[in-house]
């Protein structure tokens, strides 16, 4: 059943351990792939175990189907810290309708489902309609790793999707839509002085200021564009800045770290150059720029075959996500991305948290329609 399996998922801690202090507990993904690859082995699955990061890697089950065509599924391990819990982490017990525990939401759930479904076929000698490849991947909570990896793995070997399915809580609604992401940081170059005698130095934060007031009106500008889609404009930030070494130094060094939102059909490297010649007009000083990540805007049609059927199968409108996912790093993999699953995101990283029994049956039913009809 699928909620035996969803129990003993949740019962295996996954916990990120990216960003821990050495002393924190660390659990990492290493014992949930080895029971998926055990356990997807034996329902049948071709399986791959790939090292990701050390001793955290994705795994790769291959179902062979009755057509030609490739489905995917992608479903993150890791969970989110369980430090905050107030509700046992990792018991996975029934009660209420519900399975608790973290994880149980966001997205051990579409892992149970998918377990259930390929040990019904491999008891009943079944195999799905197209070829089915299930992604275990790991470090979606911080830093998306193994999805740049799956990514890179499905680019190698040629491996054409038709449609993939991104795992994630949206109350089995389909997501077609949610904004990309990108962080730039600037290096201000100044001229250290004593603070007595500024004016024999460059003061590098006093230009960070300027980048961060041009940043702050490029936003202003940015929600004046007209939204041509549902994920309206794009928008930008400060988020950080770094500098100085004394109260009586002046700075010769200042990091501006910056985080814009991009919306459908916007370039990363246009507005990646278009952002540095804002910072470079803003800074009366020299500055070198580093780009920390890049990823376009997820937006599938919401007219596309996968969304229409998603959403008949489940009642449920096709919507945009204020959040970002695994999906972002798809771009161009399969013909069809969705984000989809049981469960709602406000359960995903809550003190408690858990999933109700009737979603995961809804999800299980449309699961078997997609890989089955």
């Amino acid at each position: 059943m699928i909620t035996n399996w969803l129990s003993q998922l949740v019962q295996i801690p996954s916990v990120n351990p990216s960003g821990r202090e050495p002393s924190e507990p660390r659990h990492g993904e290493a014992r949930m792939a080895a029971f998926l690859a055990e356990q997807f082995t034996r329902f049948g699955g071709r399986v791959e175990v790939a090292e990701v990061l050390p001793q955290r890697p994705n795994v790769y089950a291959y179902f062979q189907g009755q057509t030609d065509e490739w489905m995917g599924v992608d479903i993150h391990m890791d969970t989110v810290d369980v430090g905050q819990m107030t509700d046992p982490p990792f018991d996975g017990r029934l009660e209420n309708g519900r399975v608790w525990g973290r994880g149980a939401v966001d997205t051990k759930a579409t892992l149970a489902i998918l377990l259930d479904l390929v040990e019904k076929w491999h008891t009943a000698g079944q195999r799905p309609r197209p070829n089915l490849l299930i992604v275990g991947t790991v470090s979606e909570e911080f830093g998306g790793d193994g999805a740049m990896a799956f990514a890179t793995y499905a680019r190698e070997r040629q491996l054409h999707l038709r449609q993939l399915i991104v795992a994630e809580p949206t109350l089995c609604g389909p997501i077609y839509a949610h904004k990309g992401v990108m962080g730039l940081s600037f290096r201000v170059h100044g001229r250290a002085a004593h603070s007595s005698t500024p004016e024999q130095g460059q003061n590098a934060i006093t230009a960070a200021a300027h980048i961060a007031l041009a940043i702050d009106q490029e936003n202003k500008r940015l929600q004046t564009i007209p939204a041509t889609t549902a994920l309206g404009p794009g928008v930008v930030s400060m988020t950080m800045i770094e500098g100085g070494v004394g109260h009586n130094i002046i700075p010769d060094s200042c990091l501006v770290s910056i985080n814009r939102r991009l919306t459908a059909y916007e370039d990363v490297e246009e507005v990646a150059q278009g952002l540095e010649v804002l910072a470079q007009t803003a800074s009366p000083l020299p500055l070198s720029v580093e780009m920390r990540v890049g990823l376009p805007a997820l937006y599938q049609a919401p007219d596309s075959p996968l969304v229409q059927q998603l959403a008949e199968w489940s009642g449920m409108a096709a919507a945009v996500a204020p959040y970002g996912t695994n999906a972002l790093c798809y771009n161009g993999l399969a013909e069809e991305t969705v984000v989809f699953g049981p469960g709602s995101i406000d359960q995903a990283h809550k003190a408690q948290e858990w999933v109700e029994i009737a979603e995961l049956e809804k999800a299980a039913a449309i699961y078997a329609r997609w890989l089955e009809s």
